[in-house]
């Protein structure tokens, strides 16, 4: 199977900056992989054993320590299960999975019996947004609740004002390689400046053969088939996903919709504050 990096160097590079950003959390953690049928898949495991169980999936472009810096505070309280998603920048196999069919439900279902674990907790990010709602669809019978935030696979955005403010940028970054375009890029996306995102974006751009595959919408059936409860949060300047539209779909389509959280100005990655919100939200399932 071809690898997903562009070259060796790259990926010493890029994984160079995941481990970095692993020791600055200066936390203990467990190292693990696991067996799939798409490949490995590593996780990084905090808290204490004796804690209810939660798996956190990242967004697109990002890697579990991205996500456990987002929420310090849960190991407190959950033993946490920090998945690296397959045919991310990540230290999980390079298997590209469809976001059409029911693989990534697959995938995690079977991490999830791997880690033998009950009762879950999912929650997720972005893209991870759509992984934990696959998981969902595909079974739910280990899943006692979910929480995500600007997830994908609900409402997308106007595909013109992303092609202008988040594609080209991206693009003319790759092909320039001048920072401004990265910033301009993380400034359509992020509510706040991220020092590390500029640095990790700006090699997983030049370095990774990113997935451009349009973004698929949850049907109602399928929404109407998910008994787990569900607790969104949308975010009202999110230009990818947009939280009013969000909303409005969202409480049509899920009957298991227990709680929604609308943070009017927050962009699609959400900064501390917002965070602590996503942590609090999963607190109150406790």
């Amino acid at each position: 199977m071809a690898s997903l990096f562009k070259s060796e160097l790259g990926k010493k590079e890029v994984l160079a900056m995941y481990d970095q950003k692993l020791e600055e959390l200066n936390i203990s953690y467990q190292s693990k992989f696991v067996e799939t049928s798409y490949g490995k898949t590593h996780i990084l495991i905090t808290g204490d054993a004796s804690n209810p169980p939660l798996i956190l999936v990242h967004g697109s472009n990002g890697c579990a320590p991205i996500a456990l810096e987002c929420y310090p505070n849960l190991s407190s309280k959950y033993q946490v299960f920090a998945i690296d998603v397959v045919a991310q920048p990540t230290k999980s196999a390079e298997t590209r999975l469809s976001m059409k069919d029911d693989s990534y439900g697959k995938w995690v279902n079977e991490v999830i019996d791997k880690l033998g674990l009950e009762q879950v907790t999912l929650a997720g990010f972005s893209l991870g947004g759509l992984i934990i709602l696959k998981t969902l669809i595909y079974n739910d019978k280990n899943i006692k609740n979910v929480v995500i935030a600007s997830p994908a696979y609900i409402v997308n955005g106007n595909p013109f004002r992303a092609l202008f403010k988040i594609f080209i940028p991206m693009k003319r970054y790759m092909k320039t390689k001048k920072v401004e375009f990265i910033e301009k890029f993380l400034a359509a996306l992020f509510t706040d400046r991220d020092e590390f995102a500029v640095r990790f974006l700006s090699k997983v751009f030049l370095h990774f053969e990113m997935d451009f595959t349009p973004v698929p919408v949850i049907k109602k059936q399928e929404a109407q088939g998910i008994k787990t409860p569900i607790t969104l949060l949308a975010s009202g300047q999110d230009i990818i996903f947009p939280g009013k539209k969000m909303l409005k779909r969202a409480k049509k389509i899920f009957p298991s919709l227990r709680k929604t959280v609308f943070l009017e100005d927050s962009k699609h990655v959400q900064n501390e504050a917002g965070n602590k919100v996503v942590e609090q939200l999963l607190f109150d399932l406790l």
